[in-house]
């Protein structure tokens, strides 16, 4: 009695559904894989657009979502061989019949699938090495004796007294509204008051602070090394400048997943390609004549500008660019 082989079930289904475990007949059409790992990749939209199905026995497929792909059941190891079509092959024991007047066609062996690999992953950024971190001057004194500095320095200067009188009562580095107390005290000093020292002295209290996942307690960080950045370039401090440019990059070395770390790069670039620069805020307070809400929306563009310099510019804006329109920035904020 001849066993009946097992019935392996096909069903065409889109990409987009594809789940781990399914196996899928691959390009070639005759063979199958098993998915071991579904990746789902959007477009700019942010629309899903391709699955990145990894393989069980290797190598990764790139499938549009609204591609059909045949799903094929009763295959249980990672990569097979389907069998050969009925009426292509004799059954057990069955003589192939002969051709009269023609050779025996020959063996055709199935095609090799070349599964293409995905982009490499962007190289991680490297940080600060100690003799890196060595060009940061350590801070003369308590944080609280540095913010008294800054305050005796311009006893005139209301916006510095009005920042230093709330941080005199301590300086607290896990509090995000002290940090950004301290990151708005470094701006004033060099923004306002072209104090450039007193405002590294403030910015360094924040500089060293490692990057704990927290994006609003490092937002005050970041701008703090941004504006730093900036002033040691103007100063002719590149290296100290280049320093301070490595910790600011600090969250892109957080993730370790590839395909994360990939798309991640992605929306990091496209932010820098088209950051927001206040410009309808802008235009607007300034037909509205209101001087002071146009200050404040300037202030935010030149700390957008800042970001852009510390990164060294973009696709979109170079940094001979970033730097015409920093100072036109800074001119028009100080008038």
């Amino acid at each position: 009695m001849t066993e009946t082989p097992a019935v392996r079930r096909h069903q065409e289904q889109q990409a987009g559904s594809l789940v781990t475990g399914n196996h899928i007949l691959l390009p070639d059409g005759g063979r199958t894989a098993e998915i071991h790992q579904v990746e789902l990749e959007r477009d700019d939209f942010g629309a899903p657009a391709l699955v990145l199905a990894s393989l069980a026995g290797g190598g990764t497929l790139r499938i549009a979502v609204g591609t059909t792909v045949t799903v094929v059941d009763g295959i249980s190891d990672a990569v097979t061989q389907l069998p050969p079509a009925p009426d292509l092959a004799p059954a057990e024991g069955q003589e192939q019949p002969k051709q009269s007047g023609a050779a025996p066609a020959p063996a055709v062996a199935a095609p090799t699938v070349v599964v293409p690999p995905l982009p490499p992953v962007p190289p991680a950024v490297s940080g600060p090495s100690e003799e890196d971190l060595a060009l940061i001057p350590t801070p003369a004194g308590t944080p609280e004796s540095v913010v008294e500095a800054a305050a005796e320095a311009h006893p005139d200067a209301m916006g510095v007294l009005l920042l230093a009188d709330r941080l005199a009562k301590g300086v607290n580095f896990k509090s995000g509204s002290c940090l950004k107390d301290l990151s708005d005290l470094a701006h004033e000093l060099f923004i306002t008051l072209k104090d450039a020292d007193g405002a590294l002295a403030v910015a360094d209290l924040l500089n060293v602070l490692p990057f704990d996942g927290n994006p609003g307690r490092w937002a005050s960080v970041e701008a703090s090394l941004a504006l730093s950045s900036y002033i040691c370039r103007q100063g002719g401090q590149a290296e100290r400048a280049a320093v301070y440019e490595k910790l600011i990059r600090t969250p892109e070395n957080q993730e370790t997943d590839p395909f994360k770390a990939r798309m991640a790069a992605k929306v990091r670039q496209r932010s820098l390609n088209e950051p927001n620069l206040y410009d309808k805020e802008i235009f607007r307070s300034i037909d509205n004549s209101n001087h002071d809400a146009e200050r404040e929306w300037r202030l935010l563009r030149l700390e957008s500008l800042l970001f852009l310099r510390a990164h060294g510019g973009s696709e979109t804006i170079g940094t001979g660019e970033l730097e015409r329109r920093i100072s036109n920035e800074l001119e028009a904020v100080r008038a």
